[in-house]
């Protein structure tokens, strides 16, 4: 058995091929992120993964969506997205699978 604590993880992320990590995986990451009211992360990408937010707790927008505690948005590879919190919120994420550095600034160059 293994325990840790998810304020030794990365920006919530502790299941991945990443370090540190709790589990090892190739196939998913998952992240428990906690944000607080304004904070925002830039456009961006991804080329492999599929990523899937639920918004647990608070209120958030993504590309100018309102997301309130049990919306669930799912991004496809090239689909691009920024975050803002609008209040102090929490989200659950998936990506799949696992993509070392698969994270990229704005907007696929098909999509501009």
């Amino acid at each position: 058995m293994k325990q840790a604590r998810l304020t030794e993880m990365v920006k919530g992320w502790f299941v991945g091929d990443f370090e540190p990590r709790i589990a090892h995986s190739t196939d998913c990451e998952v992240a428990v992120k906690h944000y607080a009211a304004g904070d925002y992360e830039e456009e961006h990408h991804h080329r492999v993964a599929t990523e899937v937010t639920v918004v647990v707790s608070g209120r958030v927008t993504m590309m100018g969506k309102i997301l309130d505690a049990g919306d669930i948005m799912l991004l496809e590879p090239g689909e691009a997205t920024d975050f803002r919190a609008l209040t102090d919120a929490v989200c659950a994420v998936v990506k799949l699978p696992s993509a070392r550095g698969d994270k990229y600034p704005g907007r696929p160059p098909s999509a501009q």
